[in-house]
């Protein structure tokens, strides 16, 4: 009697593939099998039929086994180990405390890792949260980000000075160009000599990038140049620039891809090998005693493409523009709100604020919102003009209208405001230089519409930048219904493990489909429920 028929064998490669015609089993019952991942099972042939069997006898013929498979097995060991975290997995920085206190301190909770997004907070306010996450989890695991700031060093070098002071032994560095002497200070500080003569490395850093060259630089060791400056300053001992020559610049790197925020829009296909391949050169070169790890970031928020990422050889995943319409965001009601309906393509790249002179550009959210058209505009007129004195009167007036909402008279007056407290070698900078000025205040408007996404301000919701990538839009489809389609319902850490627990599933299919095994595409659709998570 023909059965439900929904899976196929091959018993040898080069057979063509046959339809199975008797099955003792459902689809159901395989997949509960299938998601019980530590559950080991085979299925064996008797009589003509397949059959699922817990534990195989010697005298039954199996086509396939699977065995148990923890989330916690992917990747290298050595991350999880080093970092105090359970799962091969952590959520990536947002700017701004959008990855907040509340998300670090859950992810680490559930033994996930998060980062907290330091960039462009103020120092006060930064300590408070250095203390607020030391307390929550005193032994960890946890990150604090060092966003690079080639326009205001002194921020990046306060931070490094916050961190150094409270202990910070890992952090997050993201969107370097080049290393600077403040990324050298926190690595080197962090150095010491074993009794075996190996070097302990206390500061450990994970470098996220996007493109082969700055990879480079953080799997070399730290520049000769800025190690004899920090010793001259009395910032290092002689043992820690001795031991720095020794080491690379970070523990690990994230191969970032199409990502939220900044980035150069690689495809991970193409940058996770790269990096791979370059640091297998490296560690040619130069034997480290511990080869640096290569994860993956940027498009990871599907059990897709977090298996697809470790089945390419990366050590650990990161998630990011997901997390930002989680409840414990440090993100608006509409932002999230707006982030939970968008589609793959509701994205968009607009000028970065704190690279703007550059003209480099960050990914955020389109639909919803004309920040990406009004951030674009304001680059124009800086690439065209030198000064805000030529920008012609009608076309001030329309930014004045339009995007400031106020005379670019007042909002200079904001910008001596803020950078009396934050640095006020900008104000003298733009004294000296009218495109500098120009500059600064066109910054005004792209740094504020982060903050008015996150704090939800009124009459500015089409002005706010919601940095998302595609993957927004991909983690909406994956849900959709499932308790996860209510954004309300969107939890980082549950997040995190229904990803995971999804990529596990995917695993052990690939196992089966090692011996022969070909299914339906509906069994390779892991959906998420409240009772399947791994949490």
């Amino acid at each position: 009697m023909k059965q439900n028929v929904w899976f196929k064998h091959t018993s040898t490669p080069t057979q063509s593939e046959n339809v199975v015609q008797k099955q003792a089993f459902s689809k159901e019952a395989f997949r509960t099998l299938l998601e019980n991942l530590e559950q080991p099972f085979s299925i064996i042939e008797k009589e003509s039929a397949y059959f699922l069997a817990s534990q195989a006898t010697d005298k039954e013929k199996v086509i396939a086994s699977v065995p148990a498979f923890c989330p916690s097995q992917f990747g290298d060991p050595g991350f999880t180990q080093d970092y105090g975290c359970q799962f091969p997995l952590y959520a990536g920085a947002m700017a701004g405390g959008i990855s907040s206190t509340t998300m670090v301190i859950a992810m680490g909770k559930a033994g996930f890792i998060g980062s907290f997004g330091a960039g462009g907070i103020l120092p006060d306010r930064l300590e408070a949260a250095i203390l607020e996450i030391k307390t929550a989890l005193p032994n960890g695991p946890y990150l604090f980000n060092l966003l690079n700031s080639p326009f205001e060093p002194a921020m990046e070098e306060n931070t490094v000075a916050l961190y150094l002071k409270h202990g910070i032994q890992a952090i997050e560095a993201s969107a370097y160009l080049t290393i600077t002497p403040s990324l050298v200070w926190y690595r080197a500080s962090g150095l010491s000599q074993n009794p075996d003569g190996s070097i302990h490395i206390g500061n450990k850093i994970i470098a996220k990038v996007s493109r082969k060259e700055v990879a480079s630089r953080f799997l070399q060791p730290a520049p000769a140049e800025i190690l004899s400056k920090l010793l001259s300053t009395g910032k290092i001992s002689a043992e820690q620039a001795e031991l720095a020559r020794k080491v690379p610049m970070a523990d690990d790197i994230t191969a970032e891809a199409d990502s939220g925020g900044h980035t150069d829009n690689r495809p991970l296909v193409s940058i996770l090998p790269a990096i791979i391949a370059l640091r297998d050169a490296y560690q040619t070169q130069y034997q480290y005693s511990q080869p640096v790890r290569i994860g993956a970031g940027g498009g990871i928020s599907t059990p897709e493409s977090a298996f697809a990422a470790f089945k390419m050889g990366a050590t650990y995943v990161v998630t990011g523009s997901v997390n930002q319409a989680c409840v414990e965001a440090g993100a608006s009601e509409h932002t999230r709100k707006l982030l939970a309906q968008m589609d793959l393509t509701d994205v968009a790249m607009a000028p970065a604020s704190d690279m703007f002179e550059m003209g480099t550009k960050v990914q955020v959210l389109k639909r919803g919102t004309m920040f990406a058209m009004r951030g674009q505009k304001l680059f124009d007129i800086y690439s065209r003009y030198n000064s805000i004195e030529e920008i012609p009167q009608e076309e001030r007036e329309k930014l004045e209208k339009t995007t400031f909402k106020m005379t670019l008279d007042q909002v200079w007056d904001e910008c001596l405001n803020f950078f009396r407290q934050r640095d006020p070698s900008q104000i003298e900078r733009a004294e000296k230089d009218p495109k500098v000025k120009m500059a600064l205040i066109f910054r005004w408007y792209l740094g504020l519409a982060s903050r008015w996404s996150s704090i939800g301000t009124q009459g500015r919701e089409m002005d706010y930048q919601i940095w998302t990538g595609p993957s927004m839009g991909a983690f909406n489809d994956w849900v959709k219904g499932s308790y996860l389609e209510d954004y309300t319902q969107r939890h980082c850490a549950d997040i995190a493990s229904q990803i995971l627990k999804g990529a596990a599933v995917l695993q052990r299919l690939d196992v089966l489909e090692a011996h022969g095994l070909r299914f339906e595409n509906e069994l390779r659709l892991y959906k998420p429920s409240k009772a399947t998570a791994i949490l």
